[in-house]
C-alpha cells in the first residue's frame, strides 16, 4: 500500500471514529442545541426551487427532466413532487423587538391582509416569536392569522440584544413539533448582525438546514459592524486554513496544537479537515459549510434565506415591508417542490447545487445544502 492510500484510510477510519465521539460530546455538552437533521432512516430531501429568466418572469414549464441536481458534486435522480403547495402550512413569524428592533414596531401594525396573501388558501397554523436578547413565543400556532397580526402588532420594545440566531433556533424546534404533513416555513423581520446568541454558527447553520423549512427574511440595516470575513480560512488545496504549507510536521494528524488551528485542540475536527483534503466531495462540504458560517457572521436575515431556497428583502418602512411581503405571495405558488433520496449520505454537511439543463441565463432559487446525522433520529 502506498503512502497516499495509507494516509487515505488512516484518515478516514480517524474521521469516523471520532465523529461519533464527538456527537456524544456535543449533545452532553449542548442538551439545548437539538438541531434538526435528516438521517440514514429519513432518506427523503425535499429541495423548493423558484426560476426566473433573464427578464425576472417565474418559468412554469419545466419537469424534472430539466434539472440537474448534485449532492456535494455527485448526480442525483429528482423527482417534482405535484401536491406539495396545496399542504398545509404551519409559519412562524420572529420579529426582533430587542436592539434596532424597537424602531420598526410601528411597521408591522397592518400585516394582515398581506399575512394572508402570503399564507394562500390552503390549511394553515401561525406562531408568532418576539425576541431581544432572548426568544419568547408570544402567540402560539393557531389557524387564526387575524390573531397572530394583532399578537404582532402589539408587541412592545425589548432590550438591547439582537439574538437572532437563539430566535431561529427556537423558532424552527417549535416548527418540528407541528404535524409531519405539515409544510414548515418562517417569516423573519430583524437586522443583519446577531448580538448576543448562544447558539454557535455551526449549530445555526445545522438548524437552518431542515429538510422542509424555507426561510423568507426581511432585514434593516444595522449600525454594529460585520465580523470579519472568514474566506481567508478557507483552506487552499492541499494545505490548512491559514498557512500556505500543506501541514505541520507530523501530518495534519498531528499533536501539534498549530497543524490545524480551526480544529481548537478536538481530533474528531482535525480528522475531518484531514479526510475533507483526501476526500473531494468531503471537501467540498467543508468549504460550503465555512462558507455558510461565514454568511451568518455578515448578514443573517441573508444567509439563513439564501441557504433554504427562500428569500432576503432589505426594507426601511411598512409600505417596502408590504410590497416584499406581496413579492413573495405571488412567488410561493410558482415553486417546484424537487425530491431525492440521497446516495449512501455521509453524516455532516452536504452541499447541494442545482441548474437547469440547457439554459445557464436562468436564475435559480433553491437551497444550498442539508445536515445528515445518523445518531439522532428525525421522523419522516
Amino acid at each position: 500500500m502506498n503512502r497516499l492510500k495509507f494516509s487515505f484510510v488512516i484518515a478516514l477510519l480517524l474521521w469516523l471514529s471520532f465523529e461519533a465521539a464527538n456527537a456524544q460530546s456535543s449533545e452532553q455538552s449542548s442538551p439545548s442545541a437539538q438541531v434538526p437533521t435528516l438521517t440514514t432512516r429519513s432518506n427523503l430531501v425535499l429541495v423548493p426551487v423558484l426560476v426566473k429568466s433573464k427578464a425576472a418572469k417565474i418559468v412554469f414549464s419545466l419537469t424534472a427532466e430539466d434539472f440537474i441536481l448534485t449532492d456535494n458534486g455527485v448526480p442525483q435522480t429528482v423527482r417534482v413532487e405535484e401536491d406539495a403547495l396545496g399542504q398545509p402550512l404551519a409559519l412562524a413569524v420572529i420579529v426582533e423587538t430587542g436592539g434596532q428592533g424597537a424602531t420598526h414596531l410601528r411597521d408591522y401594525r397592518n400585516l394582515g391582509p398581506v399575512l394572508d396573501a402570503v399564507i394562500g388558501g390552503v390549511e394553515h397554523s401561525v406562531a408568532v416569536i418576539a425576541f431581544d436578547s432572548t426568544p419568547r413565543l408570544e402567540q402560539d400556532f393557531t389557524p387564526d392569522t387575524d390573531a397572530a397580526s394583532e399578537t404582532i402588532a402589539a408587541l412592545h420594545s425589548g432590550d438591547a440584544g439582537a439574538a437572532i440566531l437563539d430566535a431561529l433556533n427556537f423558532g424552527i424546534q417549535l416548527l418540528r413539533e407541528q404535524p409531519p404533513a405539515y409544510r414548515r416555513a418562517v417569516l423573519l423581520l430583524s437586522e443583519t448582525v446577531d448580538n448576543g446568541s448562544q447558539t454557535s454558527f455551526d449549530d445555526a447553520v445545522r438548524a437552518v438546514q431542515d429538510t422542509n423549512t424555507a426561510i423568507y427574511s426581511f432585514g434593516f440595516s444595522t449600525a454594529q459592524t460585520a465580523v470579519k470575513h472568514q474566506a481567508s480560512k478557507l483552506p487552499a488545496p492541499g494545505g490548512n486554513a491559514n498557512s500556505n504549507e500543506p501541514y505541520a510536521p507530523g501530518g495534519c494528524m498531528s499533536h501539534d496544537p498549530n497543524a490545524a488551528p480551526d480544529a481548537h485542540g478536538k481530533r474528531s475536527v482535525q480528522a475531518l479537515d484531514c479526510a475533507s483534503d483526501l476526500i473531494p466531495p468531503l471537501r467540498l462540504a467543508r468549504m460550503a459549510f465555512l462558507l455558510a458560517k461565514d454568511g451568518l457572521r455578515r448578514n443573517v436575515p441573508k444567509s439563513v434565506a439564501q441557504l433554504t431556497g427562500g428569500e432576503y428583502f432589505a426594507f426601511k418602512d411598512a409600505k417596502t415591508l408590504a410590497q416584499h411581503l406581496i413579492t413573495i405571495s405571488n412567488e410561493v405558488p410558482n415553486y417546484y417542490f424537487l425530491s431525492f433520496h440521497p446516495q449512501s449520505p455521509h453524516s455532516g454537511f452536504h452541499t447541494l447545487e442545482l441548474k437547469i439543463k440547457n439554459q445557464s441565463e436562468y436564475e435559480v432559487r433553491a437551497r444550498k445544502g442539508y445536515w445528515v446525522d445518523a445518531a439522532v433520529g428525525v421522523k419522516e
